[in-house]
């Protein structure tokens, strides 16, 4: 999708970091976008930047995991900005727990949100995408949903299957000659507010609380949220299957596929390590 002018792009999870950079980037694109999120605060920050710029926006608080909620919204959008071109699944939570550890609530919280958020937005959104001269379908997976780590077996399950599933619907588009395509994207470390929303488990395995894991996120977090826009948006104009975030998750993924099993052994030798 080369030309962004004039185009329809809804961006779930819009009220901040990455999504709210999405929304701003393309409307500067020319761009008229729909933005969603839980955060009516920070909604209106994002329509009131993007309004200040001229663009054409429209703003609705949206529980993702909640599939009549979000095929309204769909319809909405549709009925709204004349049709849509651009579905950007992008709205996420974290979480730190041990399979031991974690509560089967917390799991379907990860699961609901980041997967099945991502599913309904999908299959929502496909129909007008569809019905649209050329449509485009951003699935936010993670540099978790390349390899995985200890605590994160909720997050990396959730973005382990986001990756599986749109790579699979790229395939499905491509055989049957589709108007629509679509990306995977795969972040690093990106500064968001993810940390200080995500739910935290301590356990004897990491030992880990709210501060802790805030103050570690910040540390290795490498990337701005309008640089990741800017790479996810070049993407989209480029038609890529694939968009890696950062040189971290540039990095991550030329360790999976050259040390695809034994990277988990260096990561457990380093925490071994780490917390003697």
């Amino acid at each position: 999708m080369r030309e962004l002018t004039n185009r329809v792009a809804a961006i779930t999870g819009a009220a901040s970091g990455m999504g709210q950079a999405l929304a701003i980037g393309l409307a500067r694109e020319g761009c008229h976008v729909a933005i969603a999120d839980l955060n009516e605060e920070g909604l209106k920050e994002t329509v009131k930047t993007v309004e200040g710029m001229g663009g054409v926006i429209t703003s609705t608080v949206l529980d993702v995991s909640n599939k009549n909620e979000v095929e309204s919204w769909a319809a909405q959008v549709a009925k709204d900005l004349d049709g849509i071109n651009i579905i950007i699944n992008n709205a996420g939570v974290g979480l730190s727990a041990t399979v031991e550890d974690m509560s089967y609530e917390d799991f379907e919280w990860v699961m609901n949100i980041n997967f099945w958020g991502v599913v309904y937005g999908t299959k929502a959104f496909l129909p007008y995408l569809q019905e649209a001269s050329e449509g485009h379908i951003v699935n936010i997976s993670s540099l978790f949903g390349i390899i995985s780590g200890p605590t994160f077996s909720a997050y990396n399950a959730a973005k382990f299957a986001v990756r599986g599933f749109t790579e699979s619907l790229r395939q499905e588009l491509e055989i049957s000659g589709s108007n629509v395509s679509c990306t995977t994207v795969h972040p690093g470390g990106i500064r968001t507010n993810i940390a200080k929303t995500s739910r935290i488990t301590d356990s004897n395995l990491i030992p880990m609380d709210q501060d802790r894991f805030i103050a570690d996120f910040e540390k290795f977090t490498m990337t701005s949220p309008e640089k990741a826009a800017e790479t996810i948006i070049n993407g989209i104009a480029k038609n890529k299957r694939r968009v890696l975030i950062g040189k971290d998750a540039q990095a991550m993924d030329l360790v999976q596929r050259f040390l695809p099993t034994s990277y988990q052994r260096i990561v457990e030798t380093s925490l071994k390590f780490a917390n003697r």
